[in-house]
């Protein structure tokens, strides 16, 4: 999931809550949504081979 940040860049968290901390991990921040949806269709690359 990519949220934007008040800085203006966005960043990707994890689809699921952490349950110790019941908040979601942060996979990486980038300058442009482009980059971030780039990284993201790689971690579900990754994650699925």
């Amino acid at each position: 999931m990519i949220r934007k940040l008040k800085s203006g860049e966005y960043r990707i968290y994890s689809r699921k809550k952490n349950s110790k901390t019941g908040k979601r991990r942060n996979l990486g921040t980038f300058k442009s949504k482009a980059a971030a949806q780039k990284h993201e269709r790689a971690i579900q690359y990754f994650k699925h081979h």
